[in-house]
């Protein structure tokens, strides 16, 4: 089967280089028993290689379970995982089989698997390595036949780093790497992605198409896409629905695509968890940091100048007094007076003292982030976790780290 039967078996829609190298090795990797470490941002798609990996294995007849490890309760996941048996804990009522139990012989897909409590890796690196595991509340260890095929949208090497993601099961799943690649690196195949929601969303709410002009199309596909296809598929809906001209400009287009993605600002790929959630935001904040600490900087340069320069006696002349005043009243100048030129007239021009407040720093924003949602939400954790894009888990955990009551 080659790469276009493929992609017209799963979906997938685009041309690029990257993204049919990473077809590539999914096929490849397939009729083996390997473990699979799939990487890419969210909403890239990655969760269609799993399915490629399971259906072209010998075990596309058993089992194939994805499981959300960001989604389950760091409580309750080595039950999910592996199983409990009855009285094991308050409310287990009776034994439970785990997934990996119940996916012998098939395949099993963990999701943000870097979400996943350090307790649980140490469980799944032994499944990993001897295809064994012991149910909660059991001591008799039981053996699984599963293929484990894990994904993330987390710089996991980073986490090791920061004592958040064992090592060894890094390169336990690791074995062979898939990088699915964001939508912006692969700007041939945004149109055709388009064209395709478009269409698919015509035939749903029974109206036809919406069509890009030529300006439109190129404001697609030099957008940032932080949301990658999941936000290109949203966005396409919205205007199918709202937009009574199925003829779009750039300027209607341009009303669906959040400003500060489509700033030309480098933005940061949220690629490290917790510690990244907000490092858009804190770059933003650094650069406007920056720009007005070069603003200051050359305030003091123009004052050096007019201070020092030795020929500005000969080069002054008075009714260059008020273009000098001017300049001043634009760029500002310090609470120092200045008196430009020699002799008559003088010119003073009084400069207010200026304050540089130093900027927050990341942890300060991101615990006053916290604090005003949870007012916002009266106390309620889910939405907050929804609105900062993180899991429940990872919200109780920076409540906890800064102390915030409520």
């Amino acid at each position: 089967m080659n790469i276009q039967d493929i992609k017209n078996r799963f979906g997938i829609i685009g041309g690029s280089q990257l993204l049919e190298r990473a077809i590539d090795i999914a096929t490849q990797v397939a009729p083996t028993d390997l473990s699979v470490l799939i990487t890419g941002e969210s909403g890239t798609g990655k969760e269609v290689f799993p399915q490629i990996v399971h259906q072209m294995s010998s075990r596309k007849h058993g089992p194939y379970i994805a499981v959300n490890c960001g989604a389950i309760p760091e409580g309750t996941i080595d039950s999910e995982l592996f199983g409990h048996e009855k009285g094991s804990f308050t409310g287990a009522h009776e034994a439970r089989k785990g997934y990996f139990e119940v996916a012998d012989g098939g395949t099993i897909f963990l999701d943000e698997i870097a979400e996943m409590p350090h307790a649980t890796q140490a469980r799944l690196l032994r499944v990993l390595e001897s295809g064994e595991f012991i149910k909660v509340g059991s001591s008799k260890v039981q053996k699984t036949n599963v293929r484990v095929v894990a994904a993330t949208n987390v710089n996991l090497q980073k986490a090791i780093e920061k004592g958040k993601f064992r090592e060894d099961l890094y390169y336990r799943l690791n074995t062979v790497p898939i990088t699915v690649p964001a939508l912006r690196e692969r700007k041939q195949d945004i149109h055709l992605l388009f064209r395709k929601f478009a269409t698919d969303f015509a035939a749903k709410y029974r109206m036809p198409a919406i069509r890009l002009d030529a300006e439109a199309e190129r404001a697609l596909a030099n957008y940032y896409w932080q949301g990658n296809v999941r936000q290109l598929k949203n966005i396409t809906e919205q205007i199918s629905v709202i937009e009574k001209n199925r003829d779009i400009n750039a300027d209607t287009l341009l009303k669906y695509l959040p400003a500060p993605s489509s700033s030309s600002l480098p933005a940061v790929i949220k690629n490290d968890g917790a510690a990244s959630e907000f490092s858009e935001r804190d770059l933003l904040y650094k650069v406007l940091f920056d720009m007005k600490k070069d603003l200051t900087d050359l305030k003091k340069i123009v004052v050096d100048l007019i201070e020092n320069d030795a020929g500005l006696e000969q080069d002054f002349k008075p009714e260059n007094a008020q273009i000098i005043k001017d300049l001043y009243n634009q760029v500002g100048v310090p609470e120092t007076t200045i008196q430009l030129g020699y002799g008559e007239p003088k010119v003073e021009i009084q400069e207010e003292a200026e304050v540089v407040e130093e900027p927050k720093s990341f942890a300060q924003i991101e615990e006053e982030m916290i604090r005003k949602l949870l007012v916002k939400y009266k106390g309620k954790r889910k939405p907050v976790a929804k609105e900062l894009g993180i899991s429940e888990r990872t919200l109780y955990r920076k409540i906890n780290e800064y102390s915030i009551e409520g």
